[in-house]
């Protein structure tokens, strides 16, 4: 006799050996269910917060009954404690993405809605900072100490970057999130916490004295050629910044005609920026036309597809033991250069920078992009650049003759 208040188990080993199609009740919610091909199967029926559930515990040919019996105590025990065995089912199922695949996928699910395409250095970051430490990783398993781990070489050294990337990596780990790969949002506001503080500097970029730009141009030139080294060339040269050389396309250039156009949505104004090239700069880039491997890939690349890296150019500046310049400041470099060594009037100088005049009423005036003014004198800044080091110094205070300024 069973004891009062308990059902009684009503199979036995023999009736699930020879029962027929139908359901036949074990007790407590424990269930042979047959099917007419003779499929045997466990389920037990529960209720959980007022909703009647099956779940199901096996075939018969592979679970006993008194497994299935132990099978489904477990699961009970479960549903007492508060939790959901489908759910937890469902997620022992889910394959878990590498935060690697998690990013690339979020980058081709973004990429489209954004405007300027500057922001094409998005996926590249995380190429170069991040999945060399957690790309491999599952994405449910990058948390803030992860985060703090791929942040601290680069926090206090590439700063700006740094933040771009912590902002990167926030929107792979929402769109984790959206894609039901992470059951929660991650926050990633403690990540600070795990850092050292930013000094702000004032938004000011290290600069190299324009007196020394030709000594380190001879170095470059000298030395082993590589993509970096052309790179880093070929924007001290144009005084661009580095994303414009990164990213640049052999379809922007016409080398007959020594022009550079810069499509607006790679500019930082958002403006189409026409670049009249130097001889030298000009060279540079039909010697490595020659070594091409797309007619309309990228220019600074070892396959035409993938840019260099953000910190390519940085690298060899620190290679080379110069300490906190940045290949931005070049930019200042040649300002400098042009403010102290020529007579072209400041609005040239500006306008081969591309900088947007602030004062809106007289941007709307000028209309002349100077462009043969700038020829004149880019081509001036790279005679200047090709000097000897030597020369170049003992030049420093001379005059640049007047007829650079025509």
């Amino acid at each position: 006799m069973p004891k009062q208040g308990t059902e009684p188990m009503a199979l036995t080993a023999l009736k699930v050996k020879n029962a027929k199609p139908g359901r036949h009740v074990d007790g407590r919610g424990l269930c042979l269910l047959v099917k007419p091909s003779g499929a045997r199967t466990w389920l037990l029926r529960m209720q959980r917060h007022g909703k009647r559930r099956d779940y199901g515990l096996g075939s018969a040919l592979d679970v006993s009954l008194a497994e299935a019996r132990d099978a489904a105590a477990a699961l009970r025990r479960q549903v007492r404690e508060g939790a959901d065995p489908v759910a937890e089912r469902r997620k022992a199922r889910k394959v878990m993405p590498s935060f690697e695949t998690a990013a690339r996928d979020c980058y081709e699910a973004l990429k489209e809605g954004w405007k300027n395409r500057r922001h094409a250095n998005w996926i590249s970051s995380l190429e170069n900072h991040v999945f060399p430490m957690v790309g491999t990783r599952p994405v449910d398993q990058v948390d803030s100490a992860a985060v703090v781990e791929v942040l601290s070489p680069i926090w206090l050294t590439i700063p700006d970057t740094a933040r771009r990337i912590l902002q990167r990596i926030g929107a792979v780990l929402d769109f984790a999130h959206i894609k039901g790969w992470l059951a929660d949002e991650v926050s990633l506001r403690s990540v600070r916490k795990g850092l050292p503080r930013q000094v702000d500097k004032g938004g000011h970029l290290e600069a190299m004295p324009y007196a020394d730009v030709p000594a380190l141009m001879q170095k470059l030139a000298a030395a082993s050629p590589t993509t970096g080294r052309d790179a880093l060339r070929f924007t001290i040269y144009n005084a661009v910044r580095s994303n414009e050389t990164r990213f640049a396309v052999w379809t922007e250039f016409d080398l007959d005609k020594a022009i550079w156009t810069i499509p607006g949505e790679r500019m930082k104004a958002g403006e189409t920026h026409v670049v009249p090239l130097s001889a030298p700069a000009v060279a540079l880039l039909r010697k490595r036309w020659k070594e091409r491997t797309s007619d309309t890939g990228l220019v600074f690349s070892n396959d035409g597809k993938k840019p260099i890296s953000d910190m390519t150019m940085t690298k060899l500046l620190r290679d080379d033991g110069i300490k906190g310049v940045t290949v931005h400041g070049f930019r200042s470099a040649f300002t400098d250069w042009s403010s102290e060594r020529t007579r072209f009037p400041k609005e040239v100088a500006d306008k081969a920078l591309a900088h947007k005049l602030p004062n809106k009423v007289e941007a709307a005036y000028r209309r002349t992009d100077f462009f043969e003014k700038r020829r004149n004198l880019m081509a001036r800044w790279a005679e200047y650049l090709d000097r000897k080091g030597k020369d170049a110094a003992a030049t420093a205070s001379e005059p640049i003759p007047l007829r650079a300024a025509a």
